[in-house]
């Protein structure tokens, strides 16, 4: 069939776009110039159009401004000499690829051919309902049941001739595009490579043509290539949104960069189109919008925001992990590729939080899910063997880290001193109050502080350290102040005056503020760095202040109602009656109830201040003499009288739970004194005695001696002699603590003596020296009383 005249036309006057108006003013995309003088005035096409007016690639399909050229040359593969030919092949030549404007005339021939087939349609219509009336076609016979005679086998036909196999002609721009939006992206990238390879080879042969077609056909490769990363990309965002794309689709987005990244290696380095880094990048910018669009709408602040965040990543890492990654080739790494992504995203909307202006809870929130959650809860539950170069860098730098830390230690020392006084300020008004109530100082100072230094540990035990410290210094200094205004309340004449069941109340309540705050201040110690001894030993030393002068705020006032008990001891009327002791049991019995509510740390040193103060006026009147033992027989009642007093308030200090039993021989080893007879049983007795209460002195034994009524010079010498080498030895030794000293609290009576000769010769006679009365007299002599003047002889 000969080729119309209107379509015989040489490859330069094929027409390069169809018939489409895209001429205005304000269209970006203009025509092409030169393009009619360059190729002449084109006929008319078969069905009558004209195509004068042409339309270029982007004006067709909305990329960016440029115009495609058809591409001469023969392409690698394509049918040569004597190799069948489709029609507009055969119009076109041989092995041309065929340009945007190829498709204006394809579309006209489709419709000329379209046309005559409805015609055909209705005429093959007609025919077949005329031959409805003849009934069925008769069957002829073949040409080989007419030659072969009946009966005999038919011969074998020829052997069929292979045909050549078809190749493909070369896809166009326009046809490479489509693909590109059917997402058919690897097999538009394949048609891409191939179209990039054959402008190379007309570029680097030196094949002649317009310089205004190499540049077009640059250009199309370089637009087809944004065109298949704006779907690639666009894919990445998809799959991660919702169900969308199967794995279909994002295999051929693996395939596409497979392909890509071998064709890197044909290009070199500096033609590299690198779309594995930019896929790389395509997926961070997903994981950023995905996180951006999880964080705003979260619920209280930024810990819900946080909370968000986490919630989204594990979903993304689970569709990750279960439908995209296996879909990738697996040479891509793909998990970890959106692992990055993801924590590079998550870097910087932590870093921008963390620059803004946040307050202490925010800032708190922040590092414990920067240091805690985000290992744990988000890494921990994750692959990190996908990661090809190993760990994960940090989301937020040291510095920044540290910054926050900085911040955080100095809001929480504003915060606290002025919440620690404010709440001082407040208990301390109710201080003066009638009605019993209970205080809440310690609790709500243990409160604040606990806030902080429990929640820093959880975020690094560096903060926890320096947030130890921190708030042990502002605890120290709630002491000093605690302890001034406790000295202040009783010091008050006022306080004095409210009732004794109340002023005690409420001592009992400032004593109980004590081991809540001494065991806080021990912890932030045992937690905080070294450098936090001071303030625990300044803290120490104030608890330790308010607990002895609110003791001895306590005992004084029981002592007070105890006192006229201990004026009946040691009296002639003590020996033969237990009144006194009775009274000075049944008051500390009844005191004691009372002093229950106090906690059991001060409660066991009250006790044992109780103790050990009942006991020294106990001994008290019997050091100073107030009785004279001046035969066996009284020595023998008043040492028996000590051992029944001695074993009674020993039970009375049992059921108060006194924990001072070194306090329960003091009597019994006064009373043995009393009553041995022999000197050196005595000086066991003494030893005994400065041993276990290495406060006594050599005057407090004088002073016993004097009421056991024994005045040989001999055997005093000899026993005081136990305590002399006792005081001797102690030149370096310390004092006993506090707590256990005990004659040390007993005033010294006046040290006694023994009268010598020359003191007596011309004041005493001779005869008196044999006096045993006289054989000791105090050091002092007793003043003279005045006497009257001597009258005149």
């Amino acid at each position: 069939m000969p080729i119309p005249k209107s379509l015989r036309v040489a490859d330069s006057k094929v027409p390069r776009a169809g018939t489409l108006p895209l001429r205005s003013s304000q269209n970006p995309f203009e025509e092409a110039p030169g393009l009619e003088e360059e190729h002449g005035e084109l006929g008319p096409l078969p069905n009558g159009t004209s195509c004068g007016r042409r339309a270029t690639l982007e004006k067709l399909v909305g990329l960016g401004p440029f115009r495609l050229g058809w591409s001469p040359g023969r392409r690698a593969g394509s049918p040569g000499d004597g190799q069948p030919r489709s029609f507009l092949g055969r119009v076109l030549g041989p092995g041309i690829r065929r340009s945007s404007a190829d498709f204006g005339l394809l579309a006209r021939l489709q419709g000329t051919r379209a046309h005559g087939d409805e015609e055909a349609g209705d005429t093959a219509r007609r025919l077949a309902f005329l031959r409805l009336g003849r009934g069925p076609k008769p069957r002829r016979a073949s040409l080989a049941e007419r030659v072969v005679p009946a009966g005999e086998a038919a011969p074998e036909p020829p052997p069929k001739v292979p045909e050549p196999p078809k190749m493909k002609e070369p896809l166009s721009v326009l046809e490479i595009l489509s693909l590109i939006q059917r997402r058919e992206l690897a097999r538009a990238d394949e048609h891409i490579l191939e179209l990039e390879a054959e402008e190379l080879a007309l570029s680097g042969c030196g094949a002649p043509g317009p310089p205004q077609a190499e540049g077009r056909r640059a250009r199309d490769v370089a637009l087809l290539y944004e065109a298949l990363q704006r779907e690639l990309w666009a894919l990445v965002r998809e799959t991660l949104a919702g169900p969308g794309p199967g794995a279909g689709a994002v295999a051929q987005l693996g395939q596409v960069l497979v392909q890509e990244e071998a064709a890197d290696g044909r290009r070199g380095p500096g033609a590299a189109r690198r779309l594995r880094a930019r896929w790389a990048e395509a997926v961070a910018r997903a994981a950023r919008e995905r996180l951006e669009a999880a964080a705003p709408g979260a619920p209280g602040g930024l810990s819900g925001q946080l909370e968000a965040l986490r919630s989204r990543l594990l979903e993304d890492m689970a569709v990750v992990r279960g439908r995209l990654a296996p879909a990738y080739p697996a040479g891509l790494g793909a998990f970890g590729v959106y692992l990055r992504g993801y924590h590079g995203a998550l870097a910087e909307w932590l870093g921008a939080s963390a620059r803004r202006r946040l307050p202490l809870a925010d800032r708190y929130a922040l590092l414990h899910w920067h240091n805690q959650v985000y290992p744990r809860e988000v890494l921990g539950l994750v692959d990190m063997v996908a990661l090809e170069n190993g760990e994960l860098g940090p989301l937020l730098s040291a510095g920044t880290l540290r910054g926050l830390e900085d911040e955080c230690v100095t809001d929480v020392k504003a915060q606290t001193r002025a919440a620690l006084l404010r709440v001082l300020q407040e208990d301390e008004e109710h201080w003066g109050d009638l009605e019993d109530r209970t205080s809440g100082l310690a609790q709500d100072v243990c409160e604040l502080l606990e806030e902080h230094t429990e929640r820093a540990p959880r975020i690094s035990q560096e903060l926890g350290e320096r947030m130890a410290h921190c708030c042990l210094g502002g605890l120290a200094e709630f002491l000093q102040s605690f302890q001034q205004r406790v000295e202040r309340f009783h010091e008050n004449p006022g306080i004095r005056e409210l009732p004794p069941d109340t002023y005690i109340s409420r001592t009992i309540a400032l004593v109980n503020c004590g081991p809540p705050l001494r065991a806080l201040a021990e912890r932030l110690a045992r937690v905080g760095p070294p450098e936090s001894e001071p303030a625990r030993e300044a803290s120490a030393s104030a608890l330790d202040r308010v607990t002895r002068l609110c003791h001895r705020v306590l005992a004084d006032l029981l002592f007070q109602e105890l006192q006229p008990h201990f004026n009946k001891l040691m009296r002639r009327k003590w020996l033969s009656s237990p009144e006194a002791l009775d009274g000075i049991v049944g008051t500390l019995g009844a005191q004691a109830l009372a002093l229950r509510r106090m906690q059991d740390e001060p409660y066991q040193a009250l006790v044992a201040e109780l103790h050990r103060r009942a006991l020294v006026e106990y001994v008290r009147p019997l050091l100073r003499g107030r009785l004279r033992c001046r035969s066996a027989r009284t020595r023998s009642r008043v040492a028996g009288r000590l051992r029944e007093d001695a074993a009674q308030l020993q039970r009375l200090f049992r059921r108060l739970e006194s924990q001072a039993s070194w306090l329960d021989a003091v009597v019994p080893h006064l009373a043995e004194v009393l009553q041995l007879e022999d000197t050196p049983s005595i000086q066991v007795e003494v030893a005994v005695l400065v041993r276990d209460y290495p406060d006594i002195r050599r005057k407090h034994v004088a002073a016993l001696l004097d009421v056991r009524g024994l005045h040989s010079t001999a055997a005093r010498q000899e026993i005081l002699a136990v305590a002399r080498d006792l005081e001797l030895s102690e030149g370096g030794v310390l004092p006993p603590p506090r707590d256990h000293a005990f004659f040390s609290d007993i005033p010294v009576p006046r040290p006694s003596f023994c009268l010598g000769l020359p003191l007596v010769l011309g004041r005493l006679p001779l005869s008196r020296l044999a006096r045993p009365s006289l054989a000791c007299l105090p050091l002092r002599p007793r003043p003279l009383s005045p006497r009257r003047p001597r009258a005149q002889r």
